[in-house]
């Protein structure tokens, strides 16, 4: 979980998409790095790749802001 990605330079679809998940939903892998969390929230890019994954929607908004994206909340 702490690999990093490369949010990219570009002007064009600057717009984050965050959501919750349940952990039951992720890769087994993921699931055995999770330690007490039933939920985490997902970074999406405007194309609807993950980008990342984060323990709370605080932190993925601000995560999405620090990238320069602009975050937004998918219900």
């Amino acid at each position: 979980m702490d690999t990093k990605y490369d949010f990219g330079a570009g002007e064009q679809n600057r717009i984050a998409y965050v959501r919750s998940v349940d952990v039951t939903e992720l890769p087994q892998a993921l699931q055995a790095q999770v330690h007490g969390l039933d939920r985490l929230y997902a970074v999406h890019s405007a194309e609807g790749e993950r980008l990342a994954l984060v323990r709370d929607r605080k932190l993925a908004f601000v995560l999405a802001r620090q990238n320069d994206l602009t975050p937004v909340a998918v219900h």
